[in-house]
């Protein structure tokens, strides 16, 4: 029965190259780091207009983003919507969309994000607000998860 391999081990175990090569530390056996980010929407310091956006985190250089996770203690409104990236690339991690149920921890993040390589630079990740206002008040958290070495 003939056996396939994903990207990250073509070359490591295949047996396609001789000797084999090791596997990249950043995505395959990697440390996984967690970067956290709560807004309360209450506070001035979290900008909550349409057009705004507001910092989840800084992503060091040789880091991939694997996985970002959000939470809210309430909606953030029927037509308010989150896009999740940097300042290039607004909706780089996830499209604008409505965040409508509260408590319930969604994963965030676009599967052409997901296959990129490590990131060359540090990257500063915010989420830009579209459409209408967020809510003043509640808690907005979101967790970005990383590979490294």
């Amino acid at each position: 029965m003939a056996k396939g391999y994903p990207a990250e081990l073509v070359g490591v175990i295949d047996g396609s190259k001789v000797p084999a090569i090791k596997a990249d530390g950043r995505v395959y056996g990697a440390r996984l780091r967690a970067y956290q980010a709560t807004f309360d929407m209450a506070a001035a310091a979290v900008k909550k207009a349409n057009g705004d956006s507001n910092v989840i985190c800084q992503v060091p250089a040789n880091e991939k983003v694997i996985a970002i996770v959000g939470l809210a203690s309430v909606t953030m409104g029927a037509s308010a919507t989150i896009a999740i990236g940097n300042a290039t690339t607004p909706a780089k991690y996830r499209a604008a969309a409505v965040f409508t149920t509260a408590n319930a921890p969604q994963l965030m993040m676009l599967s052409s994000a997901g296959d990129d390589a490590p990131l060359t630079d540090e990257e500063e990740i915010i989420f830009t607000i579209g459409v209408a206002d967020l809510p003043g008040a509640g808690i907005l958290q979101f967790w970005v998860i990383t590979s490294g070495r």
